[in-house]
């Protein structure tokens, strides 16, 4: 049970996050794309802010350089591929309610029941979700997030943002973001017992796993691309495609090639 302070927290949030929502939408409803639209390998890519993007998108490499790719590298060395792996399951596994929650949301009730069946597995048999047995048995992970479920919905991207420390994104899918962290039920639990610590451990844990994954094809977009900020602006837009028309098979949307975050070389 929610105690009344953590009731009056959690509605004060969830009208932040509609407000903030709301605003976005506006944004993305209003705003003028005839003189930042870039058409780009069948992509429709609004990018009005482009100075800045590309100035804080050194700013990250510079960051990444000097702190996160040194973290990264001992992360590895440190943590055998296999002890990763099962980092990454159970991160995905405690994400499962978020994930079903998306799943109703975007109308695909076979997804949602393969997460929850995903769930129970990995978490009664297979040690808490540090073993995808759920997947070796043919119940393959999907990731889906409020930004997918918006574009299901028909909301377009809006602007291209390259924020500091986090990087790419666009305004429909950071919007999105937000809002799976202020819904996350393990947020409400750990903030009510008064440990929020746990919950922002659980934040970081997330951004290492993303960072180590990204690792090796950010690596290779700087050393093989002429524009990297470019070249990463076009995959960032493939790839949430791709995640996108996954919920969207029936329609024989073709996605394109784009790499594999989830492989290491």
């Amino acid at each position: 049970m929610l105690n009344k302070s953590g009731k009056g927290t959690m509605v004060s949030n969830l009208k932040k996050v509609s407000l903030i929502l709301l605003s976005g939408l506006v944004l993305v409803s209003c705003a003028s794309k005839e003189s930042s639209l870039i058409v780009e390998d069948d992509l429709e890519i609004y990018d009005p802010y482009e100075g800045y993007n590309r100035f804080m998108f050194n700013f990250n490499q510079h960051f990444d350089d000097i702190v996160v790719n040194p973290f990264i590298k001992g992360y590895r060395f440190v943590t055998p591929r296999l002890a990763r792996k099962g980092i990454r399951n159970f991160l995905r596994n405690i994400k499962s309610p978020v994930t079903f929650a998306n799943q109703l949301l975007q109308g695909d009730v076979k997804g949602a029941e393969v997460c929850l069946l995903r769930a129970a597995i990995n978490t009664t048999v297979g040690l808490g979700g540090l073993i995808d047995l759920a997947g070796y048995n043919g119940l393959e992970y999907e990731g889906e997030d409020f930004g997918q479920t918006l574009a299901v919905w028909g909301v377009d991207h809006g602007p291209y943002m390259v924020v500091p420390f986090l990087g790419p994104s666009s305004l429909r899918d950071y919007s999105g973001y937000f809002v799976d962290g202020m819904a996350d039920p393990l947020r409400w639990y750990l903030f009510n017992i008064d440990e929020r610590d746990l919950f922002y451990t659980k934040l970081g844990a997330d951004y290492v796993d993303i960072r180590e994954s990204l690792y090796d094809t950010l690596k290779d977009i700087r050393q093989n691309s002429l524009d990297p900020y470019a070249a990463t602006r076009s995959i960032y837009y493939q790839s949430r495609r791709a995640l996108v028309s996954d919920q969207n098979m029936e329609s024989g949307f073709n996605t394109p090639s784009i790499p594999d975050y989830d492989e290491e070389d």
